[in-house]
């Protein structure tokens, strides 16, 4: 884009600026520079993803100097108030985003089934919005509701109405800002229904990332003319890099990733296009600033920006809307159901002591040899301080478990196990990003497993010992997960063909508050239950063939 300006000079002038021309010359500086320099456009796309439900501030979990440490971060209120900064340093050239799994992942997000968030998404003025894999958590019509009240274009190029095979959102969305004309595709993860339990996305269908993605990105560069080109994927940054790698993605400009709660300091820079993934629970923005010079893009900036709510107070307003929403639920969420003396958390990949915790907590109650938790990254953390035992609320439970499902027991082989285990290493740890399935291990109380996670696939398991004894390939044990509506009777956390199945009449929140009111203040701690040297206590997820570390 070029300014034009109709100066006129009266002749004294002209006479003036021939001797600076003449002075320039003979001192060596190039006054054409400044006189032909073109315009500068700079415009910030802001990047909030897998908030969660998470409505306040929160302990955050990070990694400095090789340890873990704990701030303070987070709460859409505070979200509000850098977004409304950001616009104002950028005014009319600043987009937001965000990548999905919103409605999902606290106790008022699920006891309201999701209602709270359509006004409060609407007051933080998002200009576009995709699904994300947990947004099918209460049901395709509940999702629908929602999402269509955000007063926010919400966008999914690959979810369809199983009955007719319609398009449940637009799949891209298009905005020009001076003479610059951006373009977003947004695609949801194909394997929800697999990801989720099954029951959760009855009457969706999904589409894959192929020929039909390859063939919109074609079209919609083309025909909207389109200066850049973003995807917003959610199906994890394993994949979003492959992607970035892929003859598919040669007309896209960057992925805006989201779904594996990664933190990526700077875009890993794949063959076609730039990936970013922004945390999660609301404690980061990811911000990129793209510079146009005469409407070409010429350069970026990409900064994490962490939500500290010292340096971004809440904004009141959408503060008051939190509290009101809050309050028909805050009395029984806020109920302290035990307390704990060490802290607990999850984002390691292989052991965390909230799983450990929860684990215990099932084995206690049933009585089973092994109990298993899915491997997942939700949960804030709950930290002791001042030398004084953490208390944990039911609104923690809902973090730490934020699906209620009831207890489910059976008998497995030891043959049946190490099957299992290894295609659960296989889907956290496989070489090809593509087979890659979440990328955390699940995790269990009961046994213990070392493994090599570099390992081919189903020769990853070294050893495995039960109730202190090595396991026995033909021997049945007991084990306990929960449930997964939409599953087949016999199959249980992705185990087929178990033996003896009982649905508990109790659910897994329940098991947890009775644990914790026996047993307060309980310690967990990481205890070696699964472990892999190459990998070591403290390993939180990589990402192969980049230099990416979480911090």
């Amino acid at each position: 884009m070029k300014i034009n300006l109709k100066i006129f000079f009266w002749i004294p002038a002209i006479v003036g600026l021939l001797s600076l021309a003449a002075c320039n010359q003979a001192t060596g500086r190039d006054s054409d520079k400044t006189a032909n320099k073109k315009d500068t456009l700079s415009i910030t796309v802001l990047q909030t993803a897998d908030i969660h439900g998470q409505l306040d501030p929160h302990p955050e979990l990070f990694w400095e100097n090789e340890k873990i440490v704990f701030k303070e971060r987070g709460g859409l209120a505070n979200i509000k108030t850098l977004f409304e900064r950001e616009r104002k340093k950028n005014p009319g050239r600043t987009i937001i985003v965000d990548g999905g799994d919103l409605i999902q992942g606290s106790g008022y997000a699920a006891l309201s089934e999701g209602r709270i968030f359509p006004d409060l998404i609407s007051e933080m003025n998002y200009d576009v919005i995709i699904p994300g894999n947990w947004e099918v958590v209460y049901g395709k019509e509940r999702m629908m509701d929602i999402m269509t009240h955000y007063n926010t274009p919400v966008i999914a190029q690959n979810m369809f109405h199983e009955k007719d095979g319609k398009e449940l959102f637009p799949p891209y969305w298009t905005k020009e800002i001076e003479g610059v004309k951006i373009g977003f595709i947004g695609i949801n993860d194909p394997d929800v229904p697999v990801r989720q339990n099954p029951i959760f996305s009855e009457g969706i269908t999904f589409s894959g990332i192929e020929d039909e993605v390859k063939e919109l990105i074609d079209t919609v560069k083309k025909e909207e003319e389109l200066d850049v080109l973003f995807l917003i994927t959610h199906f994890g940054v394993f994949k979003q890099v492959d992607l970035a790698d892929r003859e598919l993605a040669k007309e896209v400009d960057y992925i805006l990733g989201n779904d594996t709660h990664e933190r990526l300091r700077e875009p890993i820079q794949g063959k076609y296009a730039k990936v970013t993934e922004p945390g999660a629970f609301g404690s980061f923005v990811g911000k990129l600033t793209l510079h146009f010079v005469d409407g070409e893009l010429v350069g970026d900036d990409y900064e994490l920006m962490d939500v500290d709510p010292e340096v971004y107070p809440a904004d009141p307003e959408l503060q008051r809307l939190v509290d009101k929403a809050k309050e028909p639920y805050e009395e029984h969420l806020e109920t302290v159901v035990g307390y704990t003396a060490t802290p607990i958390y999850r984002y390691l990949t292989v052991e965390n002591p909230m799983d450990n915790m929860i684990t215990d907590a099932a084995r206690w109650k049933t009585g089973v040899d092994i109990s298993i938790s899915n491997g997942f990254r939700f949960g804030n953390p709950i930290v002791p301080e001042n030398g004084k035992p953490a208390p944990i609320t039911r609104a923690n439970l809902w973090n730490l478990l934020p699906v209620n499902e009831k207890v489910k027991t059976g008998e497995v082989t030891g043959q049946q196990v190490k099957d299992w285990l290894e295609r659960e290493m296989h889907n956290a740890f496989a070489k090809n990003p593509t087979e890659r399935f979440g990328g955390w291990l699940v995790r269990f109380s009961g046994m213990q497993v070392d493994f090599n996670s570099q390992g081919e696939k189903g020769e990853r398991v070294q050893s495995i010992t039960i109730n202190g004894e090595p396991m026995k390939m033909d021997e049945y044990y007991t084990i306990s997960a929960c449930v997964r509506p939409g599953d087949p009777v016999d199959n249980l956390c992705r185990i087929p063909d178990v033996k003896n199945v009982e649905v508990k009449d109790y659910y897994i929140h329940d098991v947890v508050e009775e644990y914790l009111r026996k047993n307060s203040p309980v310690s967990p701690k990481l205890e070696g239950r699964a472990y892999c040297e190459y990998l070591g206590q403290y390993s939180f997820s990589t990402v192969p063939k980049t230099d990416y570390k979480f911090q």
